[in-house]
């Protein structure tokens, strides 16, 4: 029986029940409801006192749920004596309902049960190739890190442990400390796991639900775990409550769902892909706030996230990257954790896990492993499982892989030929029709924020029963009302996004556009439907290289438009006007005259998405489009940004490809700390990965350690067009000092260079101005705006000695004693000084140290002396810029 109706016979056999009570008994009856707790919890006296028959009657179903209702009712008119009333309730009950389900159970005794079914329900998952294995074989232990794994202070400690180690793998303890308390013995409520695609959050989501239903997390503390997959229940059709979600996921229909949300703060929702939700703004997206209340599955879910929803409920939340700006609004106080994918042992496990056969997984991970970029991709698990599954039918037809894959894109187009290979020749021309279709059909649904199919739509694009329909979409049943309902997905939502993409490469040049839009619509759209759109988007980057669009060509067989290319091209060019500044000249100039420690933090998407463009770039692999595009966007800023090393590696790539003119500014960036490799195997992978770049030449020179490396290395190729560096706010180890010292000497076209409130060390400082007294150092204009380091200044006074290039000096903001004036003056007049603009703007002088200044000018009057004190301090040389 449907549970409406269920509800609807329920309160038709208790209101029969009660009517046939006489007042004196009815009277007992309330009483003895009152007195009879279920669960420690019974219906509040003031609604029981003056309630009739009727009132009863509803309150008894809105308190307990339809069946467990029926149950109290009859053990309650037993023990107020009406025996005959509650036999007749049964018999009626039997008649009407049948059966009971189950028996009334508490929450204590449903718990044991509730875990029992979510063992058995989720004991085995799906692998993309539809097999179903064990979830404790399948799960491979992911590194883990928490928003708080770098100190604030750790970036000045060059002998501290590398970064990734920090990271916890994903197992039970680390599970558990996920909702540890803070320092200050707060429990967080909501926690963020955030990674990019593949990365194997809905797994290990999956894998704590488990754990939990396996008494191993969380015991004492949660007694009921529900697993909400956000992007299923959105596409869900019609309206429901949290109560029916809950139910949903229970082994039957008499769940005590009313205790169990009484006791909100023992109950854990894993909501997994909360980046689906719609944006705030409508009526649908509005949210609940009753657990019984029916709303949109957005409105439900909106209200857990939000907390306005069982606000003492544990959250535990996936989503992509990190948090957009959308999210950040709604969530409350959380605490956010990494998930990093794989390490180098994790690798490896997963290669054997894989092949199974020990001499195929060997040879495989070897192969892998030699290739130093395709064994960095792995770290992500849906991307080695791409790998390992090309890898194996290369090993059983006797080969090897063709060509090194250096992006996410070519890894996945180099596993869609791989399985194309199985289809027969003569089929190949059907079967590039097909995939035609099947990329419409992922565009219309990534647009659509659509994730499963019916089998009209396949029907509608004559994809049902296909080759690729077999190949790349998985399908689903559903129990439905009247029959079972069959959906379809894709293999994984990047493989949706991957054929979306590829589809704007498929149209053909005369064809008319497509109802949804070209490539301009995609690029051009809303911002938040073009952030949702961020993976496809970088896909469909990957594909307009020239290595790429002729494999489309020949897996395809469609040639792919110069048109596109030009299209995107254009675009990003546009983004040099477009492309929000959050951090004005002005203002961080304020901010450091004042002795601001740091720019405060600003919520907003914006603020990461120069970065999103530059991996939009860096999966062209291609140097001449990412140098024509960067022509659009002279400077480059990137701000309050955790950057991992493979930040470092996309940011690296487009400096070294960057045209003449470039500028880079890094405000308040935290650097990932490097990964220290193994002597043994440095050289062979230096060798297979960067042959002889000039890049690969500095690597092999220098010891690995400084996770500014990569960008120095960039900084110093032949082809590199970077003009203006400057780092600001962003706690600059020596490390980092040494090598970019380095970069300082060889630099081709580095000319500006500030270095705002890093809080470097002396040694740092004086590491650094070796750097800038090289003979072959081309930097004209130092910024070195740095309070407290007073004696350490007395390194960047030196190069004014030696610098062959050096015109422009800025100092403001830094402290300057009297001595230091004084030797500031003598080197100024030193034979070899070429230095034509000095700035001390807000710099605290002494009236001994003005008189000093003023007769330098005396003494050099081709030198522009900028200080509010001095008696003449002419404007500066046009083109110069003495703030940030």
């Amino acid at each position: 029986m449907e549970p409406g109706a269920a509800s609807g016979a329920a309160r038709e056999l208790l209101l029969a029940a009660l009517e046939d009570l006489s007042q004196q008994q009815l009277k007992r009856f309330r009483h003895k409801l009152r007195d009879a707790p279920l669960d420690g919890r019974s219906i509040p006296w003031g609604r029981l006192e003056n309630a009739n028959a009727v009132d009863l009657a509803e309150e008894l179903i809105n308190f307990y749920g339809p069946e467990p209702a029926l149950d109290v009712a009859r053990k309650t008119l037993k023990r107020a004596d009406v025996r005959d009333v509650a036999a007749r309730l049964k018999e009626q009950r039997l008649q009407r309902l049948g059966p009971s389900s189950s028996a009334l159970l508490s929450v204590s005794e449903y718990k044991k049960k509730y875990r029992e079914h979510v063992l058995r329900q989720h004991a085995k998952v799906k692998e993309r190739n539809a097999r179903s294995v064990k979830i404790t074989k399948r799960f491979t232990k992911l590194l883990i890190a928490p928003e708080s794994a770098v100190p604030e202070h750790a970036a000045q400690e060059p002998a501290e442990e590398p970064e990734r180690e920090r990271a916890r793998r994903s197992d039970t303890h680390t599970f558990n400390r996920l909702f540890r308390r803070d320092e200050e013995g707060q429990r967080p409520l909501t926690v963020v796991l955030q990674g990019p695609a593949g990365i194997g959050k809905t797994m290990a989501a999956k894998k704590i639900l488990y754990d939990w239903a396996a008494g191993k997390l969380y015991h004492g503390q949660v007694d009921f775990a529900f697993f909400m997959p956000c992007r299923e229940l959105l596409e869900r059709p019609g309206t429901c409550s949290l109560a029916d979600l809950i139910l949903d996921q229970c082994p039957d229909r008499s769940a005590p769902v009313r205790q169990m949300l009484a006791q909100s703060e023992r109950l854990l929702f894993i909501l997994d892909g909360v980046d689906e939700l719609p944006a705030l703004g409508s009526a649908e997206t509005a949210p609940c706030i009753d657990p019984f209340e029916v709303a949109s599955a957005a409105g439900v879910l909106g209200g857990l996230l939000s907390k306005v929803l069982l606000p003492e409920a544990r959250l535990l939340v996936t989503t992509r990257g990190a948090a957009p700006g959308k999210l950040q609004g709604r969530l409350c106080s959380p605490q956010c954790a990494e998930v990093r994918g794989f390490s180098d042992k994790d690798k490896k496990k997963y290669f054997y896990k894989f092949f199974q056969d020990e001499w195929r997984a060997e040879r495989a991970y070897r192969f892998v492993k030699e290739n130093e970029t395709l064994f960095s991709l792995c770290f992500v698990p849906f991307v080695c499982w791409i790998v390992c599954t090309v890898l194996r039918q290369q090993l059983e037809l006797g080969q090897d892989l063709s060509r090194t894959s250096k992006t996410t894109t070519s890894v996945y187009l180099l596993f869609i030929s791989s399985v194309l290979r199985s289809a027969p020749a003569a089929d190949g021309r059907r079967v590039q029709d097909e995939l035609r279709k099947l990329s419409r059909l992922a565009r219309e649904g990534v647009l659509r924020r659509r994730a499963q199919f019916s089998e009209k739509d396949l029907e509608r694009l004559e994809l049902r029963g296909s080759k690729v329909q077999t190949l790349f979409l998985s399908r689903k049943e559903l129990p439905g009302v009247l029959e079972t309902e069959v959906t379809y997905q894709f293999m994984d939502q990047s493989f949706q996004e991957f054929f979306a993409a590829l589809s704007y490469l498929l149209e053909d040049e005369g064809a008319p556009r497509a109802p949804l839009g070209g490539v301009g619509a995609l690029l051009r759209g809303d911002a938040e439907l073009r952030c949702h759109l961020a993976l496809t988007i970088r896909f469909l980057f990957g594909l307009l290289s020239t290595e790429r669009m002729q494999d489309i060509e020949r897996h395809f067989g469609c040639a792919v438009s110069e048109r596109v290319k030009q299209d995107v091209l254009r675009w990003v060019q546009d983004q040099g006007q477009d492309c929000p500044r959050r951090v004005t000249e002005g203002t961080e100039k304020t901010q450091v005259l004042q002795g601001a420690e740091e720019p405060e933090e600003e919520e907003g998407e914006e603020l990461n998405y120069p970065l999103e463009l530059l991996y939009c770039l860096y999966e062209t692999q291609e140097d001449a489009f990412v140098c024509q595009a960067l022509r659009g966007l002279p400077e480059l800023v990137l701000e309050r940004v955790h950057l991992s090393r493979m930040d470092l590696a996309v940011l690296s790539y487009c400096i070294r490809c960057c045209p003449a003119g470039q500028a880079l500014r890094l405000v308040s960036c935290r650097l990932a700390a490097a990964q220290e490799k193994k002597k043994k195997s440095l050289m062979k992978r230096l060798q297979g990965s960067l042959g002889g770049s000039s890049s690969s030449q500095a690597t092999i020179r220098k010891p690995l350690g400084s996770p500014l490396r990569p960008l120095c290395e960039a900084m110093m190729d032949q082809q590199c067009g970077l003009n203006s560096l400057t780092l600001s706010h962003c706690k600059l180890p020596d490390l980092v000092c040494r090598d970019l010292s380095e970069a300082l000497r060889e630099a081709p076209a580095l000319t500006d260079l500030g270095l705002v409130c890093n809080s470097l060390s002396e040694a740092g400082l004086r590491v650094l101005s070796e750097g800038l007294a090289w003979p072959q150092c081309r930097v004209q204009t130092l910024r070195v705006q740095q309070p407290g380091l007073q004696e350490a200044l007395q390194y960047v006074v030196g190069v004014l000695q030696h610098s062959p290039a050096l015109t422009t000096l800025d100092l403001s903001g830094c402290q300057l004693s009297g001595p230091m004036v004084t030797y500031l003056c003598a080197a100024l007049q030193y034979p070899g000084c070429r230095l034509q603009t000095l700035s001390l703007t807000s710099v605290d002088l002494s009236e001994q140290s003005l008189q000093a200044l003023r007769a330098l000018g005396t003494a050099k009057p081709g030198l522009v002396i900028t200080h509010p004190m001095l008696d003449s301090h002419p404007e500066p040389p046009k083109g110069f810029n003495s703030t940030l």
